[in-house]
């Protein structure tokens, strides 16, 4: 064991993942934010955290899910500061001969406001599963649950958003 305080070996892990795990981290923002410059902003304050954790005298394993993580906590914190919370931005209505499409963007806007209104597990599990269409053995990964624990957290997460869903069962 190395007996500095300040290990290279984190940092230089987290640079060599830097350009496979940038679209990943970076993707996950831009489903979840929906606007580019807060996804951004929250890319680069998970890069800013990993690389901290990364000059720990024993920084974590550096892997893409981990990354992952740390971003979930970066979107809660981002929702905790209320700086997104409710404030989805509504395109300006189109003109009723052209229709089609609008009955779909109102629900993703309504579906978004409720996953904003969800607890930070539900939120996620949801997040990962259906926007990001990971299987339920990855969700399980990257929450750091079992399968098992992950398909209970899932049936008690869509429940939730039923819940919440105006017409959804109460």
């Amino acid at each position: 064991m190395r007996g500095d305080t300040d290990s290279p070996d984190g940092p230089r892990a987290l640079l060599a993942l830097y350009d496979e795990a940038l679209p990943s981290v970076y993707g996950y923002f831009v489903r979840r934010c929906r606007d580019r410059g807060t996804a951004e902003d929250l890319t680069s304050e998970t890069f800013l955290a990993a690389m901290d954790a990364a000059r720990r005298p024993a920084p974590p394993p550096i892997t893409v899910p981990w990354l992952i993580g740390v971003a979930r906590h970066k979107l809660a914190d981002h929702y905790r500061r209320g700086a997104h919370r409710f404030t989805v931005p509504v395109a300006e209505p189109p003109d009723a001969a052209a229709d089609d499409g609008w009955d779909a963007e109102l629900d993703r806007l309504v579906a978004e406001s409720v996953l904003a209104r969800l607890p930070e597990q539900h939120r996620a599990v949801l997040s990962l599963r259906y926007l990001d269409d990971r299987s339920v053995p990855e969700c399980a990964e990257l929450l750091g649950r079992t399968v098992h624990a992950t398909e209970a957290l899932l049936v008690r997460a869509r429940r939730a958003f039923r819940h919440e869903y105006p017409g959804g069962d109460r």
